[in-house]
């Protein structure tokens, strides 16, 4: 028999050398979200083979290829869609507060979702089975998928950061938020271009990677309350870029992000 893990902590190191420590998010929360995710296709599919059958339905004739366009495929990308609009989270993610982060800190990118999204093929059969749904059928579908699922969890299990496959491929971890991830959440930010003053230019030798790590460890820090980390990443980004600053650390970290979006914005 195999446990479930205890929750713990992940740590994901930034290009500053730097771990930044998050929770990892429980197996029963993974299964809560996921459960939720599938009741929602469910419903979906339900409603819109309905909405097909209502307006296509001809003398018996049943359009299956116009099922699996509005259907099928939409329940096929459904994670994919999801995970990149919501930035690593799907419907259920934000109902249970987690989501998907890179190991390499912050949002992960679009080939890093691909990965995981192509690793979900264990529950393609609900998706394609699904066009012949009836509450047997449908029935019989869970419960493959539910047995295919089972090393999921085991995987799951026993690997360090608790990680299924599509996890390990992609280099992604699921991890436990108490604030919802938003665009505000991202390296990007309005910045207003009347009279902005620009105070470290040299933010600019930094990349998108770097910047992602700076908005983690001040998104970190306003959660937790902890200082430590935010002041190690300050004194290496100004060991970095060679400047100087008498600003408060969080006003400073804060500032880089401000003048890097301005500057980057700028150069488009």
């Amino acid at each position: 028999m195999f446990k479930l893990p205890l929750v713990n902590v992940v740590q994901v190191s930034t290009p500053f050398n730097i771990d930044l420590d998050f929770e990892v998010a429980p197996i029963y929360r993974r299964l809560a979200a996921w459960m939720t995710d599938i009741m929602l296709m469910v419903l979906f599919a339900y409603c819109m083979r309905l909405l097909v059958a209502g307006v296509f339905f001809t003398e018996n004739n049943y359009p299956y290829g116009l099922d699996i366009l509005l259907v099928s495929m939409p329940l096929l990308l459904y994670h994919l869609i999801m995970e990149l609009v919501y930035q690593g989270q799907s419907l259920g993610k934000k109902w249970l507060g987690i989501r998907v982060l890179s190991l390499e800190g912050g949002e992960p990118k679009l080939g890093q979702y691909l990965i995981r999204w192509i690793f979900r093929v264990w529950e393609w059969p609900l998706v394609f089975g699904i066009v012949a749904m009836s509450t047997w059928s449908l029935i019989g579908q869970l419960m493959v998928v539910c047995a295919i699922g089972l090393p999921v969890i085991i995987v799951i299990s026993v690997t360090a950061r608790h990680q299924r496959l599509g996890d390990l491929a992609a280099g992604t971890t699921m991890v436990d938020v108490r604030t919802q991830f938003t665009i505000d959440d991202t390296i990007f930010q309005n910045i207003s271009t009347e009279n902005y003053k620009v105070y470290f230019p040299e933010v600019m030798r930094l990349s998108d990677r770097d910047i992602n790590a700076i908005k983690s460890v001040l998104t970190q820090t306003k959660m937790t309350g902890r200082f430590e980390t935010a002041h190690r990443i300050a004194g290496k980004v100004k060991e970095v870029l060679s400047i100087e600053s008498r600003l408060e650390v969080l006003d400073f970290l804060e500032k880089l992000l401000d003048d890097y979006n301005y500057l980057a914005t700028k150069n488009k």
